[in-house]
């Protein structure tokens, strides 16, 4: 290399030949081609010379460095890989990491766009056994920012690594790393953000630290041998060493800060292990931290998860046995407590209130029935096929006590035993149960998989609540070989969960591989090409039937919407039809009587064929062409300020594909269901739709013209809603370049449960095409509805609607109620996002607000707010809902399938059959 490279990469290895390779090519293969390897090896004594001689014949850039002896640390050949460096710039690595491609030359921008001391950007772990990955603390990296020193972000002291930052050459000279110790990085990190005046983050992944599946005999880096205490030892000098340093630079202030990253993350990796350990371990590991924890700030507790702060004060405390089964509920289920304390409005975890042992935090104690915690520990042994079973229920929040009547089942998958729990002087139960896994079934081609079994408590109105068992995590499996398969009972996790796992042998393992082969031809007989075929030689030679309706809404998701009140209203005219509905998922919402067909099944494409209706809110499958004779009425599924049709994100590319189809979908439709002039207005030239229009309002905002007790009482009752609270209504719609992600969930949930939880419950009902779950922690404030079979019944049911873009917000103005909208992101969802109709914050019925903080405000003054927009809200009303009159599924009903043949005289002509 003649030139002074780039960047130079100090690839640092000990004993990993077979992985190096990786490593190095992932630099060589840098998006920046003027770049140098240097391997610094720490005296290896396997084959590391001849693999980096052999990378150095195929590519000039790799140079190689060997230590003499081996130092037993990183620090060292660190150190060396520095001080031979040619390039201004230098990146580490580990050898049995890699590099992204663009991380050398995006971080070489970065820093000389910024002038930055250093950059630092995101690493994400890689699970090599099944390639996922995880980002670390993505919160840290989210913006892409410069820090005018660590003093305005101290949680950085989270990020301690060496290995995700690109640094001036001359500055890591002058900040060599400790050879003395295995976390030699904690100590150069802390050192380094000291020396930075700025530094800067960027959000894009620039490290992949692989984790490889354990094997015996497998070497472990350090971080991942944990189980010494001398790994201890090293990580408390590193953290006292660290905390020195800032004392040091006249920043003694940030030492809280700093240790709360060894509470928050150097303190879990051996606590999250530790059931496993015993309890000789854990007496010796808590000795060994207990002086450094005394030494650590009160203030740096505050912010630690209130589970592993109970940890912290079991070994301050010197209560080992206990730290075993606290530490048992880290991770996994999270299990509850074996005892609690309730005292002045807050919880604790054991027998005594004491600070450190405050789970208020976690709201165990609040949660409805169904979300309620027990916590069961079980022994268990083998007896041939039988497994016997001794399980020891823990109630710690008195739910058994409060709800009289209630009966306890061990469930196996699909297989329940009855227990008689018998109680304990310390109020809690013990039972027993034998399974007999030789009895249990699983089909004829049996079963390859596994389950947890629980133990569920139903109550007296047939409402329950299940928990997973904790066994011994050290406990011997049990093995035992039944009819056409191996069955391994077991702990299983950090948390030593019960675990049974099933593997067919013999035959049926042989069925199963002839099962496989069957299956794949079925697959290719049901091609989706091989059935649209079929489908289009069907309606040449099979005529429609005129009794015939097959209904669908959101694309077979369920039993709701337009099409449901259509479909109601023939039934309660007895209508001579037959009426089938077209389902993907969500069987148990449709009613027992309904006749339903799977989605894109040969009986759903038989009866598309066939009938000579179709009621759909979406779209029946697009590529397949509507037979000739038969009729199709699209009621849509709402309307609002959102762009739709040849104008949404999906179809406003010129892509001629798409809109093609599209175009074609719609040329399907033989009637519109029109709610309003406003969504005729938008929705047809978006749409290229210029057939008939049926504007009587919208089928399913019939009830909310009417109202429905029943449905209020449905909704509160199968949510758990406590009498005498409001409810919040909080339904956000998706962001189209962040599909199932959760980000459309932007309220601060936890913050508005501290405010409003005496007051309030929040029912949360996202986008179907959205994913978010509930934290355990606020589901004492929030149901989640997001499989509620009828949102009708949510609005029924609710005091006041909190939204964003969503077209609820029009459906929802006809009850008249309270309405917020967040709407934070509203520049980027109109101008980038989504694209918009309307300037939602010029017609809005209500406020635009953009922090959680407003929002808690307006709720707090709900009345003068709503007074404050009640001429907007009449204007916007005036908008959308002036055709809901509370008769729009009897209009549509007549108006479509006419008046006599839908009151059952089915010798009458059908509207469009003498075409």
């Amino acid at each position: 290399m003649i030139n002074s490279p780039d960047c130079s990469v100090v690839v640092i290895t000990y004993n990993d030949a077979a992985r190096l390779p990786r490593a190095v090519r992932s630099v060589l293969g840098q998006s920046l081609r003027n770049i140098e390897v240097v391997v610094s090896d720490d005296a290896s004594t396997d084959d590391t010379e001849r693999v980096v001689r052999e990378l150095q014949r195929e590519d000039s850039r790799v140079r190689y460095l060997r230590g003499e002896v081996n130092s037993g640390g990183c620090g060292g050949p660190r150190n060396r890989g520095v001080a031979a460096a040619r390039a201004p710039y230098v990146m580490f690595l580990d050898s049995d990491d890699r590099l992204t491609r663009h991380a050398c030359k995006s971080m070489v921008l970065e820093i000389e766009r910024t002038g930055a001391d250093f950059v630092t950007g995101q690493i994400s772990r890689l699970y090599e056994w099944n390639g996922k990955t995880q980002r670390y603390y993505p919160s840290l990296f989210a913006r892409r920012r410069t820090v005018e020193g660590i003093a305005r972000e101290p949680e950085l002291f989270l990020d301690s690594f060496s290995t995700n930052k690109l640094y001036p050459a001359e500055l890591l000279r002058r900040l060599p790393f400790r050879e003395d110790l295995y976390y030699e990085d904690h100590v150069f990190t802390t050192e380094l953000y000291c020396a930075a005046r700025r530094f800067a983050v960027v959000p894009w992944v620039v490290y992949l630290w692989h984790r490889a599946p354990a094997t015996d005999g497998a070497r472990l880096s350090i971080s991942l041998g944990i189980e010494e205490m001398d790994n201890v030892r090293h990580r408390i000098r590193a953290a006292r060493l660290s905390d020195d340093i800032l004392r040091e630079h006249g920043l003694a202030h940030l030492v809280p800060e700093r240790q709360r990253r060894f509470l928050h993350q150097d303190l879990r990796v051996y606590l999250n292990p530790l059931p496993s350990r015993g309890p000789a371990w854990a007496e010796e590991f808590a000795t060994l931290v207990r002086p450094y924890l005394a030494e650590i700030a009160p203030e740096a507790f505050t912010t630690v998860e209130p589970v592993a702060r109970v940890c912290c004060g079991l070994i301050l405390d010197g209560r080992a046995d206990e730290l075993l089964v606290a530490a048992r509920s880290l991770n996994g289920p999270k299990a509850a407590p074996r005892f609690a304390v309730q005292e002045g409005g807050r919880t604790y975890w054991g027998t005594a209130p004491a600070e450190k042992m405050d789970i208020t935090a976690l709201r165990m104690a609040e949660l409805p029935y169904t979300a309620a915690r027990l916590r069961h520990e079980a022994a268990f042994v083998g007896e041939g096929t039988r497994v016997r079973l001794t399980i020891r229920t823990y109630d710690p929040f008195g739910v058994l006590a409060a709800n009289p009547g209630w009966q306890a089942f061990l469930e196996f998958g699909s297989h329940r035993v009855r227990l008689a729990p018998r109680r304990q002087d310390d109020g809690g139960h013990l039972s027993e149960a034998t399974v007999d896994l030789a009895a249990l079934r699983h089909g004829r081609l049996g079963f390859d998989g596994h389950y947890d079994p629980r133990v569920a408590i139903v109550r007296a109105d047939g409402r329950t609540t299940s928990d997973r068992l904790l066994v011994d995590p050290v406990a011997e499996p049990v093995v035992a070989a039944v009819p056409g398969h191996r069955v391994t009972v077991g702990a299983e996790g950090q948390a030593a969960l019960l675990r049974v796992r099933w593997r067919r042998e013999g035959a049926l393992r042989q069925v199963l591989r002839a099962g496989r082969i069957g299956r794949r031809l079925i697959r290719r007989v049901g091609r989706p090409d091989v059935k649209l075929r079929v489908y289009k030689g069907l309606i040449k030679i099979v005529p429609p039937r005129r009794d015939l309706v097959l209904f669908e809404s959101d694309v077979g998701a369920g039993y709701t919407g337009n099409p449901r009140y259509v479909y109601e209203e023939l039934r309660r005219r007895r209508a001579p039809l037959r009426m089938v509905w077209s389902v993907a998922r969500n069987r148990r919402s449709f009613p027992p009587d309904a006749t339903l067909v799977r989605r894109t099944s040969w009986r759903h494409l038989w009866t598309m064929a066939r009938a000579g209706y179709w009621v759909d809110s979406h779209g029946m499958p697009l590529a397949y062409p509507k037979p000739a004779r038969t009729r199709y009425l699209q009621t849509w599924h709402g309307q609002g300020i959102k762009s739709v049709g040849f104008n949404s994100p999906d179809l406003r590319a010129d892509f001629p594909g798409p809109r093609a189809q599209w175009r074609a979908a719609v040329a399907r439709w033989d009637a519109l269901v029109s709610p309003s002039a406003e969504f005729e207005r938008v929705f047809l030239p978006s749409h290229g739709y210029e057939g008939p229009v049926l504007r009587y309002g919208s089928p399913r905002c019939d009830v909310l013209v009417h109202g429905d007790d029943e449905a209020v009482r449905r909704a509160k009752d199968r949510l758990e809603i406590p009498p005498g609270r409001k409810v919040l209504l909080y339904a956000p719609t998706y962001r189209d370049r962040a599909r199932s992600s959760g980000r459309s969930i932007r309220a601060d949930l936890a913050m508005m449960a501290e405010a409003l939880a005496d007051e309030w419950v929040v029912i949360l009902r996202p986008h179907p095409v959205e994913r978010y779950r509930v934290p355990q922690d606020l589901r004492h404030f929030v149901r989640p509805a997001g499989s509620y079979p009828e949102v009708n019944d949510l609005m029924l049911a609710s005091d006041a609607l909190l939204t964003d873009y969503s077209s609820l917000m029009c459906d929802y103005a006809i009850t008249g109620r309270p309405m917020l909208f967040l709407i934070d992101d509203w520049e980027e969802y109109r101008r980038v996002e989504r694209g918009v109709y309307h300037d939602l914050p010029a017609i809005a019925p209500g406020p635009c607000l953009t922090t959680t903080r407003e929002v808690i405000d307006a709720l707090r003054d709900l009345d003068g707010v709503a007074a404050s927009f009640a001429g907007r809200y009449i204007e916007f009303r005036g908008l959308w809902c002036s055709d809901e009159k509370g008769h729009a599924s009897a209009k549509v009903v007549d108006a479509f399938f006419g008046p006599a043949w839908a009151h059952g005289s089915g010798r009458n002509r059908i509207p469009g059959w003498a075409r």
